[in-house]
């Protein structure tokens, strides 16, 4: 979603770092570039000149010009005005949770208009709340004017194991939301989600009948569901529901889009509401807790490795993981290894999606593109492994000229992507033996310190891609710290 900006406002920093002394004149220049990114991003006008403005008055300061990196300093002036105009504050990743400690059952409102999404949210906030607070939810429909709307909401309730709120065919809206109290009082329910019609244009029927439902409801929570392709219109409609409603927060759907970030970015600033959660795909469990630190960190390409850990819990099987780490610790890596690391790649979002949360990774992610490396190349190699013999996984080496152009032919490819699947084995398998040889993987958390790595931050050192397993195609691996780049060199 912010990819144009994340560019414009990369090239324009990468100048500033390039040299060793800044002037005034220098960083007045690249707040120029970075006001016209965020106008062509679609940030309203009045948010994108207060962040330039708080913006160049620290960055013209005595102590950043004069500093060792004057560069450096600026990128981390504008990350953190970022954080600050998202919403978030030093010291904690923003995110802002939802109240759901109050007195069961806790209403959780959803508003907003017909097609941004609300519906398909309301059912993905349903599994949010279980998986991740551990609570029972019900959802009712409150839309009784959009055909089959109440039949949708029943469907998605079955999909994500939520119940729903019997239908009772000519009940009106705030009868319903009566209804739907009682039933969670009565049923034990600690969360009640109730969602409630939308409108082609904010009307006064729809605030009416919003503030009658939230008068019967006393809701805890009122969430505005926003769709971010639709830019500063989206911001307009957050302004007009905030006049007329209490709102507690926002949520952005189709985050995973092609919009330009403007209603993002101009949302808290405008709303004086934060943004707590962003819809990022058409799946019932793409919801994503929304992290002004994060997405700050994404745009300046510094990428988002909270997201990318939770990714990583959430699909990594334990057992999985237990294994191979026994494995690993013993230099061992087969193709069966390597197949359970792509279909985790797979379930994780994709190559493209690892590529944007990790530090560093955006040149690379680029150079994926450029080359045809996509998540159908994931499939494809995985189809090649799968042709294989269950003997020929567990030993590569097997792998002749003949029984290469058989896997070949059985998985529909060409033999020289079968050499790129056994050239990428190679390198993979030589980086566990190197781990092997520095002690495992005790002797490579040592390196960073138990763990830490020191990836993420501003100005963050980045290393080359030296001894490091890279997918064919792609040219050498992403940025690593300098010291492992370094060590594994040494090692081979």
């Amino acid at each position: 979603m912010f990819d144009a900006l994340s560019d414009r406002l990369g090239s324009t920093f990468d100048r500033l770092r390039g040299r060793g002394a800044l002037r005034e004149q220098d960083v007045r220049d690249a707040m120029r570039e970075v006001r016209v990114a965020l106008l062509e991003a679609d940030v309203a006008l009045p948010v994108a000149r207060d962040f330039i403005d708080r913006v160049t008055e620290k960055a013209v300061g005595e102590s950043v010009l004069k500093s060792v990196t004057p560069g450096q300093q600026v990128v981390k002036i504008v990350n953190d005005e970022l954080i600050a105009m998202l919403g978030g504050e030093d010291g904690d990743d923003g995110h802002v949770p939802l109240n759901l400690e109050a007195k069961p059952p806790v209403v959780v409102m959803m508003v907003g208009l017909q097609g941004s999404g609300k519906t398909t949210t309301t059912a993905k906030l349903a599994m949010h709340i279980r998986a991740k607070h551990g609570k029972k939810a019900m959802m009712a429909s409150l839309d009784v004017n959009r055909p089959a709307a109440q039949e949708q909401l029943a469907v998605l309730g079955t999909q994500v194991d939520t119940a729903t709120l019997p239908i009772v065919e000519g009940q009106q809206p705030v009868d319903i939301a009566r209804r739907a109290m009682q039933a969670a009082q009565l049923q034990n329910f600690d969360v009640l989600i109730l969602d409630t019609a939308g409108r082609l244009h904010v009307d006064e029927a729809l605030m009416a009948e919003m503030k009658a439902v939230a008068s019967v409801s006393s809701p805890t929570e009122v969430l505005l569901v926003v769709d971010a392709l639709t830019g500063q219109d989206a911001v307009n409609v957050a302004q007009n529901f905030s006049d007329e409603v209490p709102l507690t927060g926002v949520v952005l759907t189709r985050m995973d889009g092609d919009a330009r970030g403007g209603a993002a970015l101009s949302m808290r600033a405008v709303t004086g509401k934060p943004i707590k959660f962003a819809g990022t795909g058409e799946k019932l469990d793409a919801l994503e807790p929304f992290r002004p630190r994060s997405v700050a960190d994404r745009i300046l390409g510094m990428g988002d490795v909270v997201s990318l850990v939770e990714k990583a819990a959430a699909t990594i099987k334990e057992e999985d993981a237990e294994n191979l780490a026994k494995r690993m610790a013993k230099g061992q890596f087969d193709l069966n290894d390597l197949r359970m690391q792509l279909k985790q790649m797979q379930n994780m979002g994709g190559l493209g999606a690892l590529a944007g949360m990790m530090p560093g990774m955006k040149k690379a992610k680029a150079a994926m593109s450029d080359s045809g490396v996509d998540d159908g190349y994931l499939n494809r190699l995985d189809a090649i492994i799968g042709s294989m013999t269950a003997k020929e996984r567990g030993n590569p080496a097997l792998m002749n000229a003949k029984r290469k152009k058989r896997v070949a032919a059985g998985s529909g490819t060409t033999v020289q992507d079968v050499n790129k699947l056994m050239k990428m084995h190679q390198e993979m398998s030589r980086a566990m033996k190197q781990i092997k040889k520095m002690g495992g993987l005790k002797g490579l958390a040592a390196m960073f310190g138990g763990g830490g790595g020191g990836m993420g931050g501003a100005g963050a050192p980045s290393g080359g891609g030296g001894g490091m397993p890279s997918l064919p195609g792609m040219g050498g691996g992403g940025n690593i710290p300098p010291d492992l780049a370094n060590l594994l060199n040494k090692k081979k």
